[in-house]
């Protein structure tokens, strides 16, 4: 059974993703999380009731709707207080689970996740949530509905992961345990910063694919790199990031990262929890925001994109706009899509429709922060000149008696690296 609510006095939350939107996005993490709907009630409300979220009236009806369809979950698009999600289960009945948005994305991410750090991320998030919910309700739960989780059955939905036996223990061992994942974080942590280090002193240009939830990241990389990654037609289907070279119609190379996708009301949790994942998007050069052209709320997605990148810290980066999925619209439509966002590049990564052309923009943006040089560099230094084509752009190139003359733009840290052979002036005048 969903629930959604509408706060008026939330006004800024509501303009951006209306109650319907809203209620319909969540609709789509439910079935992603293996549940079956069999209900829906919605209430728009001046002020949240301090101790169930809706009001008694809707409550009742709520109760009498659950019992009506045997629901045994109850889903709020509203984050609950521990407070309103325990007075709501003691009035729905022992055997009805409460979650709200946070715990609904939580477990999807529980099921997503595949490597060591993401799964270490999701469990952190896990316990951080479950903390302050942890009570005998909970764990009368976890013995009720372990097996069905553990199946991935839909009895097992808000419990996954972390949750079956570690309910059971106490809060000083759950606390225990979110400073041992911590720990094991920044381990994780010091080893991407070392990976990093190493990329940076093998200076090939970044570029990140973001973008809201089921936008079309994972296919377009798979189109770019043929890397296989996992892509389907559901909400977070891939977590994990992946990077994959990429050589740009010029001949330049580039690294190209698939990161998490976004979403409205991205649990802070998970944000904190994957920080470590999303910094990959503070080292890109390009930032490729990939949009479903043909979702109805595509702008306020695109808005709810830009915010996340905002307080990231990565709201400066060069953005090239990928609208993607065109080949579901018709040329009337695509006229009319394609209108609200001038600036992006129609594609179609499952056709793919305008790759070149997604790729010689994102050339022209990198050559937007490249600096301009002129480097003679000696004969035997053949490593340097294949970096000069890998890395940059060459406009001229010319052979001396003793040396190869190259011309053209490269990244500041590239620069840095051919500064020693840098000529001043023209190449007719080196000549």
């Amino acid at each position: 059974m969903l629930v959604g609510v509408e706060i008026r006095h939330r006004r800024r939350w509501q303009d951006a993703f209306p109650l319907e939107e809203s209620l319909a996005e969540l609709r789509r993490l439910a079935e992603t999380a293996g549940l079956e709907i069999v209900g829906e009630v919605t209430q728009r409300l001046d002020r949240p009731n301090p101790a169930t979220l809706i009001g008694k009236g809707k409550v009742q009806e709520l109760k009498t709707m659950v019992e009506a369809t045997d629901a045994n979950v109850v889903v709020f698009d509203e984050e609950l207080s521990p407070r309103q999600q325990r007075e709501l289960e003691n009035v729905l009945g022992e055997d009805v689970k409460v979650l709200d948005r946070t715990a609904l994305i939580l477990d999807i991410f529980a099921q997503r996740a595949h490597t060591k750090e993401g799964v270490l991320q999701v469990e952190l998030a896990q316990y951080i949530y479950r903390l302050p919910r942890l009570t005998r309700a909970w764990t009368h739960l976890a013995r009720q509905a372990g097996g069905a989780a553990g199946r991935g059955g839909i009895g097992g939905v808000g419990l996954r992961g972390p949750g079956e036996t570690q309910l059971e223990v106490d809060r000083r061992e759950i606390k225990r345990r979110i400073a041992q994942l911590r720990k094991e974080l920044e381990e994780v942590r010091a080893h991407r910063e070392l990976y990093r280090k190493r990329r940076r002193d093998v200076p090939v240009p970044i570029v990140s694919l973001v973008g809201y939830t089921n936008a079309g990241k994972s296919t377009l990389l798979n189109a770019l790199t043929d890397a296989r990654v996992y892509a389907d037609d559901k909400l977070f289907a891939t977590l994990d990031p992946t990077t994959r070279r990429v050589k740009l119609p010029g001949g330049q190379e580039i690294l190209l990262t698939d990161t998490v996708g976004f979403i409205q009301k991205l649990p802070a949790q998970l944000v904190a929890a994957f920080r470590a994942t999303l910094e990959e998007i503070l080292e890109a050069d390009v930032i490729v925001h990939v949009v479903d052209l043909t979702h109805p709320a595509a702008e306020r997605q695109v808005r709810t994109v830009e915010q996340v990148l905002e307080e990231l810290g990565a709201g400066d980066k060069p953005v090239v706009m990928a609208l993607n999925k065109a080949d579901l619209l018709s040329e009337e439509a695509l006229a009319e899509r394609r209108a609200l966002f001038p600036y992006g590049v129609v594609i179609s990564a499952l056709k793919g429709w305008g790759l070149e052309a997604l790729l010689s923009r994102v050339e022209e943006a990198l050559r937007e922060r490249m600096v301009p040089v002129t480097v003679h560099i000696p004969y035997g230094k053949d490593d340097l000149v294949a970096m000069f084509h890998r890395m940059g752009i060459v406009e001229d190139e010319r052979y001396t008696s003793n040396g190869t003359l190259l011309q053209g733009r490269v990244p500041p840290n590239v620069a840095g690296w051919l500064a020693e052979w840098r000529v001043d002036g023209h190449v007719e005048e080196t000549l």
